[in-house]
């Protein structure tokens, strides 16, 4: 790997999406780094004082300098380590493409989700630990925060549809953007394979807590392919991690969800 010039550190939560897409686009570039698992609980003075606007993982600190939000992050990387394998494509069209499918990705959630997540929980049972946890699955899929948090088996149903409907989109731009090849980028793992990718161990977890198969090879027979590629890719191994972890933390979601609603 390229050596640890100035020194590469990237504070995460080992869940997180968004912490999961960096380490693939350094490890992509084949830059050694060290990775600092976060307490989402307890946050770190290191955490607080790189990113003291959001307060959020991840963080990339390169030669002393913290840079916050995972997509910035991701083209800072491309654009520091240029010689070495590309993130986004090098053509000016295929670049905006992939940054369009990149954004239909995450701006299938917005803050205003957050904010009927956490009210509906009853303002005086919303606490900072509660949202920080939150955030971590649903800055996602809508649906597949929905798929979670749904109260009854109609709802769930509906959820997933939505979900399910995105998918259909990215499907579509798969068979698109691939042109036959193993991934979004091509013959290797580009920038929208990074950022829809770093999701999948959650699309399991779902799978496994709800029985909703969000990646279904009989709807989106290209996406169910690639999913397998993804996570047998070099730079992906290691990092994505088992859908077991993501499963555990769910539980932990809906029963804090749960003693929420009983409490008011």
């Amino acid at each position: 790997m390229a050596g640890k010039d100035d020194d590469v550190k990237v504070l995460g939560v080992v869940v997180s999406p968004f912490a999961i897409r960096v380490r693939i686009a350094l490890n992509i570039k084949g830059v050694s780094y060290e990775y600092v698992e976060e307490d989402i609980f307890n946050k770190s003075e290191l955490l607080l004082t790189s990113n003291p606007v959001h307060k959020k993982v991840p963080v990339l600190i390169h030669g002393g300098k913290p840079i916050s939000e995972s997509l910035v992050i991701v083209q800072y990387v491309d654009e520091v380590w240029a010689a070495a394998p590309s993130v986004l494509p090098a053509d000016p069209y295929d670049r905006a493409v992939a940054r369009f499918w990149a954004a239909y990705v995450d701006n299938n959630v917005s803050t205003v989700l957050y904010t009927v997540l956490a009210m509906a929980m009853s303002p005086k049972l919303f606490d900072e630990q509660l949202l920080v946890i939150s955030l971590v699955v649903l800055q996602m899929f809508p649906g597949m925060a929905g798929v979670l948090f749904a109260a009854t088996e109609e709802e769930r149903a509906a959820k997933a549809e939505e979900t399910l409907a995105a998918l259909a989109q990215l499907e579509k731009a798969f068979a698109e953007c691939a042109g036959g090849k193993a991934f979004f980028g091509g013959d290797s793992i580009g920038y929208v394979d990074l950022v829809l990718g770093s999701n999948l161990h959650w699309f399991e977890a779902l799978r496994r807590l709800f029985g909703v198969a969000l990646l279904d090879a009989g709807k989106t027979p290209l996406l169910a392919a690639w999913a397998k590629r993804f996570v047998e890719a070099e730079a992906a191994k290691g990092v994505v991690p088992d859908a077991g972890v993501a499963v555990e933390l769910g539980k932990k979601l809906q029963a804090r969800a749960a003693a929420a609603s009983t409490a008011a």
